[in-house]
C-alpha cells in the first residue's frame, strides 16, 4: 500500500500548503515539538524561548448572532498564557488584512475575566504563512517577512508591544539549501520545498527536522489518512489552477485592479468565472469577498 501511495502521488512528502498537510505537520499533538521549534525560531528576538505550548479549540463564535464565526488553522498558548494564531493562507483575498485583524480580537476578548479584571492582557501573536504575495509589495522582491506592531507615527517607536502580526510571503523566499544562513531559513526552505524533495537533505541533520520529515512521509499514512490527504491535495490544486486561470483571463479583459470596471464589478466577474469552474460557494466567497447570498444570486 505504501508503494502505491507514493506512486500515485509522485512525491514522497506531503504538501504543507494543503489543509491536511498543514494540520498534520504543525497542528496535532504528536507535532507539538515541531510547531514549538518553528515558533521559537520565528519569535526568538521578541518572545525568548517558548518552553511549552497547549493547543486550544480553533473555532470561536462572536458575542452575538451577527458576529462572524472565526476559525483559526492553529490556535495555541504558551506557558505564560500568551496566545498564538498560526494560519496558512493559500490565495489572496481582497480584505485579508482586515480578516487577520478581526481574528486577533478573539484571543483578546476571551482574556476578559468574569468579575473583577484589571484589563491586563497577555500578548497575542498572529502568524500568516502566505502562498501569495501582497499586491502592494510585489516589487519588494527581497522582503518576504513582515513584522507589524502598533507604533507611534512621529517617533516610529512601538507604542504597544502585545499585539503582533507576522506575515511570511513564501513565493519570495528563493534561497537554495546551500545558501541557508539560519535555522529560521531552514524552516522556510522545508515548508516551501517539502513536496518536491525526494529525500531528507543531509544539510538538515537535526532531530527536529528528522521528526518533521518522518511526519511528512506519505508512506507512513494509514489508508484513511491517505484518502483524506488526497482530497485535500485535489482541492488545493483545483483552487490554485482555477485562480491562475481566472487571473489570466482577468488580465486579458482588464478586470484586475479595476482597470476597466469598478471593484464590485470586478468581484462579480471573478465570481462568475469561478462558478463556471464549479468551485464551492465558500471558496468563491473567500476569494472575492462576496457574500454567499450574493453568489447564489449570480448562480
Amino acid at each position: 500500500m505504501a508503494d502505491n501511495k507514493e506512486k500515485s502521488m509522485h512525491t514522497r512528502y506531503i504538501n504543507p500548503f494543503t489543509d491536511f498537510g498543514f494540520k498534520r505537520l504543525f497542528g496535532e499533538e504528536p507535532s507539538k515539538a515541531i510547531l514549538m521549534d518553528f515558533l521559537n525560531e520565528l519569535l526568538k528576538e521578541q518572545e525568548g524561548e517558548i518552553k511549552s505550548i497547549t493547543y486550544m479549540k480553533n473555532e470561536h463564535l462572536g458575542n452575538s448572532e451577527i458576529d462572524r464565526k472565526a476559525i483559526f488553522d492553529i490556535y495555541c498558548e504558551n506557558e505564560k498564557g500568551e496566545k498564538f494564531i498560526v494560519e496558512l493562507q493559500k490565495s489572496r483575498q481582497t480584505f485579508f488584512k482586515d480578516r487577520s485583524l478581526y481574528y486577533s480580537t478573539f484571543p483578546i476578548q476571551e482574556q476578559a475575566k468574569k468579575g473583577e479584571w484589571n484589563f491586563e492582557l497577555k500578548a497575542v501573536y498572529t502568524v500568516g504563512i502566505l502562498d501569495f504575495v501582497f499586491e502592494e509589495d510585489k516589487h519588494e522582491v527581497e522582503k518576504y517577512r513582515y513584522d507589524v506592531k502598533l507604533i507611534d507615527e512621529d517617533t516610529c517607536k512601538v507604542f504597544y508591544d502585545k499585539l503582533t502580526f507576522i506575515y511570511l510571503e513564501m513565493p519570495k523566499f528563493k534561497k537554495q539549501i546551500h545558501e541557508l544562513e539560519s535555522k529560521f531559513e531552514k524552516w522556510l526552505y522545508v515548508i516551501k520545498n517539502l513536496e518536491i524533495l525526494d529525500q531528507y537533505p543531509t544539510e538538515l541533520k537535526e532531530n527536529i527536522f528528522e521528526q518533521f520529515f518522518k511526519t511528512a512521509e506519505i508512506a507512513k499514512m494509514t489508508v484513511e489518512e491517505y484518502h483524506t490527504y488526497e482530497k485535500s491535495l485535489m482541492h488545493y490544486r483545483d483552487l490554485k489552477n482555477s485562480l491562475d486561470t481566472a487571473k489570466d483571463e482577468g488580465r486579458e479583459e482588464g478586470i484586475i485592479e479595476g482597470k476597466v470596471k469598478g471593484k464590485q464589478e470586478a468581484k462579480i466577474e471573478m465570481a462568475l468565472k469561478l462558478l463556471k469552474m464549479n468551485l464551492s460557494l465558500d471558496d468563491i466567497s473567500k476569494v472575492t469577498d462576496l457574500g454567499i447570498d450574493e453568489i447564489k444570486k449570480l448562480k
